[in-house]
C-alpha cells in the first residue's frame, strides 16, 4: 500500500517517509517555506521532482541521494512517486542545520563562505552506512511509543553520515558492505524470500542460492535490514496479510494460507503477536469504519 509519515525531528528539522508499494504512480504535494534545505534520499525505486508547474524536473533514482537549497525563492515540494518506490526526505532550516555543526567544517561545501548566500544542489550516491539507516526506516519493528524518539535519532545518524562519506565510519566495523557485489547479493536474498514467503528455502539454502557463506549472509543481512533473515520476513508477512484483510477479497483462513500458515490457529497466534490483535477483530474493525 502507498503511504506517506511526516515525523517533526525538531523545530526546524521535518522527516517524511515515502512508501509506495502499489502498482501506481502517487504524487505527493507540500509547501516548503524559504530557507528550509531539502534532503532526498532513495532508497528502492525512483522518483520525479517537479519544479516550476512542470517546465523543469529532477530524477531521483535508486540508492541516490539530493540536495536541494534557494536562499531567495521557495521550492514547493512536488514529487511524483514510482510503483515499489521507497524514499526518506528530509527538511531542515539553513539557520538549524548550521548550528549542527562546529564553525572549523571547512570540509562541508555547502557550509563554506562561498556558498552561504548561494542557491546549491549537489546530487550524490547513499553509502552502505547511510543504506543501512535508510533500510531500518523503513524495517521498524520497535514500541510504537518511541517512534519518535528512534526517528529522531536516525534522522540525525542520516545527516552525519551524509557529509562524513569520504571517510565512512562503517567501513572498518562491516568490510562485507564495502563489497557491493557482496550487497546485491543480500537484496536477491531478500528477493528470494518474499517470493517464496508461503514456503522459504532455510538459511542453507539460501546462502547457496545467493553464493555466501552462511554468517556472510546473516551478517550482510543484520547489517542492512537491522533483522534477521526470518525476523524480517515474519514482519513482511504480517504486512502483506494486513494487506490482503484490507482488500476485502479474502477470509481469515485464505490469507494465512497465501502466506504460508496450514493451521489458522497459527495464522492467527502470528497477527496477533505482530498487531496485538487477531485477525477477525481486525476486519470488524474495518468493517466499522466503512
Amino acid at each position: 500500500m502507498g503511504s506517506k509519515e511526516e515525523i517533526k525531528i525538531d523545530d526546524d528539522f521535518i522527516l517524511i517517509r515515502f512508501q509506495n508499494d502499489t502498482e501506481e504512480v502517487t504524487t505527493f504535494e507540500r509547501p516548503v517555506t524559504m530557507g528550509l534545505i531539502q534532503f532526498h534520499f532513495g532508497l528502492k525505486g525512483g522518483a520525479k521532482f517537479i519544479f516550476n508547474k512542470g517546465n523543469y524536473t529532477l530524477d531521483l533514482k535508486e540508492e541516490k541521494c539530493l540536495l536541494f537549497y534557494n536562499p531567495v525563492k521557495e521550492l514547493p515540494l512536488n514529487v511524483q512517486i514510482e510503483p515499489k518506490s521507497w524514499l526518506i526526505t528530509i527538511l531542515v532550516s539553513i539557520k538549524k542545520f548550521h548550528g549542527l555543526f562546529t564553525d572549523d567544517a571547512e570540509h562541508i561545501p555547502f557550509l563554506s563562505q562561498e556558498n552561504k548566500d548561494r542557491k546549491y544542489y549537489d546530487e550524490s550516491d547513499i553509502s552502505p552506512s547511510m543504506a543501512i539507516v535508510l533500510n531500518q526506516m523503513f524495517h521498524y519493528n520497535l514500541n510504537p511509543s518511541i517512534k519518535n524518539l528512534y526517528y529522531k535519532g536516525k534522522g540525525y545518524e542520516l545527516l552525519s553520515l551524509f557529509f562524513n562519506r569520504n571517510d565512512d565510519p562503517n567501513a572498518e566495523q562491516c568490510p562485507f558492505l564495502i563489497d557491493e557485489e557482496n550487497v546485491l547479493k543480500i537484496k536477491k536474498a531478500k528477493e528470494i524470500i518474499i517470493a517464496n514467503m508461503a514456503e522459504p528455502p532455510s538459511l542453507e539454502e539460501l546462502a547457496n542460492q545467493v553464493g555466501l557463506t552462511l554468517k556472510k549472509l546473516k551478517m550482510g543481512f543484520k547489517q542492512i535490514y537491522g533483522d534477521t533473515v526470518y525476523g524480517f520476513l515474519f514482519d513482511y508477512k504480517m504486512d502483506y496479510a494486513r494487506q490482503l484483510l484490507d482488500s476485502g477479497s479474502y477470509n481469515v483462513n485464505e490469507v494465512g494460507l497465501k502466506i504460508g500458515y496450514s493451521t489458522g490457529s497459527h495464522f492467527i497466534a502470528a497477527f496477533k503477536k505482530k498487531f496485538a490483535t487477531t485477525p477477525k477483530k481486525y476486519l470488524m474493525s474495518l468493517q466499522a469504519n466503512t
